[in-house]
């Protein structure tokens, strides 16, 4: 008997049920949606946060609108501290990741108020999958988060209910039930981040192809998931 359902919506409402108000849902504007509708289906009470880099695409701002319309939901947006960001901008420029690589911008815009937001959780849940990439290729249903801290400095749980699906599972969920969807997935976008450091994939071209594109493929990551 396994410890958690391993149906996604099963396992979104397992988890939903034992966190209550100590876990919420990380959404980043793509195909998180299916994870928050799951949880709307659970019936119970949720949560849902997102990120504001202060460099997103103007379409990914209208479908976090769109989204909490959808779901009459408010999405928590958490910001990066402005004065972080100011003193990255005034030392390195607008586009220091291009040179220095992206961690550094992404640990202020991304990370820090990430790490600041599940501090004030027990557990929260993800939309990654292990297709998306070597990095994430044995994402488990369930675990202790290997980056963050929750609550009182104890530890994280972790839980990526769509972690056995694939793109085109989740593609299917989203069209089944006329879920809403960024406009840019339209555009040839399939993985979608900050403006800057996003952009189509080609026929054929894995989806994490589309991020940070001038960097070496084995580090496509921003820091927000540690397998």
């Amino acid at each position: 008997m396994p410890e958690h359902p391993t149906d996604p919506a099963d396992l979104v409402a397992h988890a939903l049920k034992a966190y209550g108000g100590d876990i919420a849902i990380a959404f980043s504007g793509a195909e998180d949606v299916v994870v928050i509708e799951y949880a709307k289906q659970s019936g119970l009470p949720f949560r849902v946060f997102t990120l504001d880099t202060g460099r997103l695409h103007a379409e990914t701002y209208r479908y976090i609108d769109t989204v909490g319309r959808h779901y009459g939901i408010a999405i928590e947006v958490l910001f990066p501290d402005a004065t972080a960001v100011e003193a990255l901008v005034r030392a390195k420029g607008l586009f220091s990741f291009r040179t220095d690589g992206h961690q550094e911008c992404c640990g202020i815009r991304k990370v820090a108020p990430l790490k600041r937001h599940l501090s004030t959780l027990r557990a929260w849940i993800t939309g990654q999958r292990q297709d998306q990439g070597a990095t994430r290729a044995a994402l488990p249903l369930m675990q202790t988060d290997p980056a963050f801290r929750g609550k009182d400095g104890g530890e994280l749980t972790k839980f990526n209910p769509l972690a056995n699906q694939t793109s085109e599972q989740v593609w299917l969920t989203i069209r089944a039930l006329d879920l809403p969807f960024n406009e840019l997935h339209a555009r040839g976008f399939v993985s979608i981040g900050c403006e800057p450091c996003t952009r189509p994939t080609l026929p054929n071209q894995h989806e994490r192809e589309g991020r940070w594109w001038w960097e070496d493929a084995a580090g496509k990551e921003c820091g927000l998931h540690k397998a």
